[in-house]
This record gives structure tokens, C-alpha cells and sequence, in this order.
């Protein structure tokens, strides 16, 4: 049950820049909140080592263990993207208290059916995935609140802060729960997970935000805000790389979080004290990666970051598969660790700087996804070949897979969106109307005239299909270039948008990046000022 932005989420900036990410706890209600979020994760860490520990008591099958890593990350992949367009419509600070409460509600009634003794591998993964449902409905709108906390100038540092946090929860969180399994049974972890979630729910109903100002227009709906999210991902080609290349990560680096229950259990034949320790050393290598990582991003980049990041994860791969002992998987879990919050952190950078505001919220659920569905598909895949031949094997193809990704992915650029400019240049005019048009009526046609000199041609062509992809990441379904068969040089730029009031929401998204373009691209026109038309449908049938 990860509350507040789950470090998948968390561990980014909102620029290249390396804050202090201590400045941020000037401020009372940051403090408050960060530290509710850091007692609630070590809850959701209990929660997590406990249940993977306990469906190795339940079923030692390699696939029903791996399936409860595959219950935890499902929900993400499901519910990231309606949750990330529902974070822009709700009310935040209400919609979490009420969220948390459930969620109280479901760990608490895990935690009974376990103290009864009444648990089986089917109701464990089903609470399981209940959690994740939650966790993955929550995380946008935690993720969302971070910048009501702070002022702006502190945003990156609170952002740094929560990335620590999350990490100190993880070392803490899985070693607690495996002293408490061995002192008090297996159902403490559960109940202390269900406890530990009061403290965000204390910190909300504290917490007071400051009211904001009215947005001149109205909330997109859900359904049009997931479609518009999606458009946008698909022709974001900064989005896109960093996507690519999470999806050749995360897959093979869910081997070890799949299959560490049962190598502690049966690999090195140890307890769920082992368990909970091995976890603890990947939280221990991620808060140490946490505090090295500004060094390595001077040093390395983010494209050498990565790569030497899953190189870490293979090499930590190949160790677990060989270890026999602790010592040894300890050293694997330490690297596993400071390789993950390299390469987890440099992607969610990647990710945040290829997105505009009004988009922001969707292009990291789309990020989510991709993680949670690389790590979904990883688990079961990497829980199937070790019951098929052994946890060795799965260790060794999964490092392998890593390796050979590197090579595979190499062609994707991180960070290439860090230089442009995306905030709105609200330089389009506002349309004139001469007829009465509705927020709902559509679809809109726009078009726009150009007159280009002959030899201009091809470079003017070359140049508009990148305009093309900025229509369609504003929200334009449909985009082309017309010719006139009877005048040469006259070219007609059509594109289409759901309704009147989608159109007027494209006025606003457009970027200082865009309008370079778009200016660059006004040079080719001999009359310097290309012509606008609007078109609005006849009928009031408007597409979703």
C-alpha cells in the first residue's frame, strides 16, 4: 500500500539541477507530511516483505510467489492512467483522505484473516492487488499535493526529499518486518501496516491548502483527458525514448524483486529475518545511490548513467544466482539497490522534462504504466523459468536479458527535452466568432493557408510534419498537408479537434517551443502571415 508518490514515482526533479533536499523542510506542512509518508511506507515495506514471506509458507511454487510481485505491480499498469486524469479533475485533499481510509479498512481485514489463520494464496493476492488498486488511484494525487507544500523555487529540493524518504522506509520497513515475524508472529507486519497508514490520514485532515485561483476553463473530462493524455505520449518523441528504454530496464531488473523470497528460503536456506535484511540492503543501496547520484550524473550522463546502472543490476543478477550464502547476497542486494535509484531516478527525470504542465500529470502515469507492466510481465515471466529449472537459471537469463538491453535500447536518448522551453506561450489569438459556438459542438476544423515560393518547397514540407506532432501532442485527432493542383505554392494545413472548447484548450498548451517552430516555419510563407480559419460542425455530434 504505498502512500505518498511511490519512489517510482518520486525519485525526480523538475530540473537537471542537484538541490539540497534538505531546504525543503523549512517548511512546517512539507515536514508534516513528509514525515506522516516516511511512518505510512515503512507500513506498506512490512506489508510487502511479509506478504512475499508468507506465500512461501503458503505455496513454495516459484510462479505463486513471483505472482504476488505480479499483484502489486498490476494495478499500476491498469489504473495509472485513469488515476493520473482523475489527479487533475478531484478534489486532491479529499479524494486522499477518503482513499486512505479504504485502504485502512483493506490492510486491516488482510491483517484479521492472517492473525485467524484463515489465509490461503488466493486471498493473500487478492488483498494484494487490492492494495496496489489503491496505491495505483493515490499515487498521482500524492504525486500531484507536492507542489501545494512548498513554494515553487523549492520544489526540486521537496521532490530530492521525498526520493530519501521513500528509500529510508525501505530499509527500515523489510528488516522490521522480518525481527517482528520471528518475535511475534507473521500477522504483526500486517496489523502495523494497517496502523501506520492513520499517520497520513492525521497529516491530511491537519493539513489546510491555500485555495487556488479558478482556471478560466472548465476540467476535461476523464475519458477525453485519458485520450488527450495518450495523443500526446504517442507523439512525444522525448516521451517515447525514455519510455523505450524503462521497458528494456525494469523487465529483467524484476527478476530479483520476483524471486528474493525464495532464494532466502531456499537458496541460502535462511529465515524471514534473512528476508527481511536482503530487502533492507537494496533500501541501504538506494539511500546511498540517493546522495552519490548528483557525482554520477556530473560524471557519467544520462545515457551512461543508465547503462551503467543496468550493468549493476546484471552483475547483481549474476550474484544472487550464485550466492549460497548471506554475505554474498547482501553485496548482491547493495548493488541491486544503488543501480536501481541510478537508473529509476535518470528515467524520471527523463520523463519529467519531456512534459508540459497541463499534460504532466498523464505523461508520468504513462511512464507508471510502462514501469509497472515491464515489472508485471518480468515477475511472472522470470517466476515461470525458475519453476521450469531452477532460481539460478532465472538470475542468469535475466542478467543476460539486461546486458543485451543495453546494446538494444542504446539508440533511445534520455533527456533530450531538458533544453526546450515548455512553458505556454499563449500567443494564439482568440478566435473571432460571427455564430454562437458551444463548448461541446464539433468536431473543429482548422486550417492554415500558406503561399510558398517554389524552391522553398521541400524544406517547407520537411519542416511542417515536425509542426504535425506538435497539433497532435495539443490535442488535434487528425493532422495533414494539402497542396492546390491549381496554384502552385498555395498549401492548405488542416487539422482536427474534438470540439470548440478542446480547440480553446489547445490555445493554452501550446509552448515557447512550439511557437519557435511555428515562427521558424512562418519564414517560408512570401506573405510572412499565414491565413487561420476555423471551422465548426454543422451538426452538435462531437467525437469523445
Amino acid at each position: 500500500m504505498a502512500v505518498f508518490p511511490s519512489d517510482e514515482q518520486q525519485e525526480q526533479t523538475t530540473s537537471l539541477q542537484n538541490p539540497s533536499p534538505w531546504s525543503a523542510f523549512r517548511y512546517r506542512t512539507f515536514t508534516v507530511v513528509w514525515l506522516a509518508t516516511v511512518v505510512a511506507n515503512v507500513g506498506t515495506w512490512m506489508y510487502n516483505a511479509a506478504s512475499g514471506w508468507l506465500m512461501t509458507s503458503l505455496d513454495a511454487d516459484p510462479r505463486t510467489v513471483s505472482l504476488v510481485q505480479v499483484a502489486t505491480s498490476l494495478p499500476m499498469f491498469l489504473f495509472a492512467l485513469p488515476a493520473g486524469a482523475l489527479a487533475d479533475i478531484v478534489d486532491r485533499r479529499r479524494f486522499l483522505i477518503v482513499a486512505e481510509v479504504v485502504l485502512t479498512l483493506v490492510a486491516a481485514a488482510s491483517a484479521l484473516l492472517v492473525w485467524l489463520d484463515v489465509i490461503n494464496p488466493l486471498i493473500l493476492l487478492l488483498f494484494t492487488f487490492l492494495l496496489g488498486v489503491g496505491s495505483a488511484f493515490t499515487a498521482p494525487a500524492w504525486q500531484s499535493i507536492v507542489p501545494d507544500l512548498v513554494p515553487r523555487q523549492n520544489l526540486p529540493a521537496a521532490v530530492a526529499s521525498n526520493g530519501v524518504g521513500i528509500n529510508i522506509s525501505r530499509a527500515i520497513g523489510p528488516a522490521l518486518a522480518g525481527v517482528m515475524i520471528g518475535v511475534l508472529g507473521i500477522a504483526a507486519p500486517f496489523w502495523l501496516n494497517a496502523l501506520s497508514n492513520f499517520a497520513v490520514i492525521g497529516a491530511l485532515l491537519w493539513w489546510r491548502p491555500q485555495s487556488s485561483a479558478g482556471h478560466a476553463l472548465p476540467a476535461e473530462r476523464l475519458t477525453s483527458a485519458l485520450v488527450i493524455g495518450f495523443r500526446h505520449a504517442r507523439h512525444n518523441p522525448h516521451l517515447r525514448s525514455t519510455l523505450i528504454r524503462a521497458a528494456g530496464f525494469f523487465f529483467f531488473a524484476s527478476a530479483y524483486w520476483a524471486l528474493l523470497p525464495l532464494l532466502a528460503r531456499n537458496q541460502i536456506a535462511g529465515g524471514p529475518e534473512l528476508y527481511g535484511i536482503l530487502l533492507g540492503a537494496i533500501g541501504v543501496g538506494a539511500v546511498c545511490g540517493a546522495f552519490a547520484l548528483p557525482w554520477m550524473k556530473m560524471a557519467f550522463g544520462p545515457d551512461v548513467l543508465v547503462a551503467v546502472g543496468t550493468f549493476g543490476t546484471a552483475a547483481s543478477l549474476l550474484l544472487l544466482g550464485v550466492a549460497s550464502e548471506p554475505r554474498l547476497a547482501l553485496v548482491a542486494c547493495a548493488i541491486a539497490g544503488l543501480s536501481w535509484i541510478a537508473v529509476l531516478a535518470t528515467l524520471n527525470v527523463s520523463a519529467q522534462v519531456s512534459l508540459p504542465d497541463w499534460v504532466r500529470g498523464r505523461g508520468l502515469a504513462m511512464f507508471v504504466t510502462v514501469f509497472f507492466g515491464a515489472m508485471t510481465a518480468g515477475s511472472a515471466t522470470w517466476g515461470q523459468i525458475a519453476s521450469t529449472f531452477d532460481l539460478r537459471t532465472a538470475h542468469f537469463i535475466a542478467a543476460a536479458g539486461a546486458l543485451i538491453g543495453i546494446a538494444l535500447s542504446w539508440r533511445w536518448k534520455l533527456q533530450t527535452g531538458a533544453g526546450v522551453d515548455l512553458t505556454p506561450s499563449m500567443h494564439w489569438p482568440v478566435p473571432v466568432l460571427t455564430i454562437e459556438a458551444e463548448a461541446d459542438r464539433g468536431p473543429v476544423l482548422v486550417t492554415v493557408e500558406y503561399h510558398i515560393a517554389p524552391q522553398k518547397r521541400d524544406a517547407f514540407l520537411t519542416a511542417l510534419r515536425g509542426l504535425g506532432e506538435q497539433r497532435r501532442r495539443d490535442g488535434a485527432y487528425a493532422w495533414d498537408i494539402f497542396e492546390d493542383a491549381a496554384e502552385e505554392g498555395r498549401f492548405l494545413e488542416t487539422f482536427l479537434v474534438a470540439s470548440w472548447l478542446e480547440h480553446l484548450r489547445q490555445h493554452q498548451r501550446v509552448t515557447n517551443a512550439d511557437r519557435t517552430v511555428q515562427d521558424a516555419i512562418r519564414q517560408f510563407d512570401a506573405k510572412a502571415e499565414p491565413k487561420v480559419t476555423h471551422f465548426v460542425a454543422a451538426s452538435k455530434v462531437s467525437r469523445a
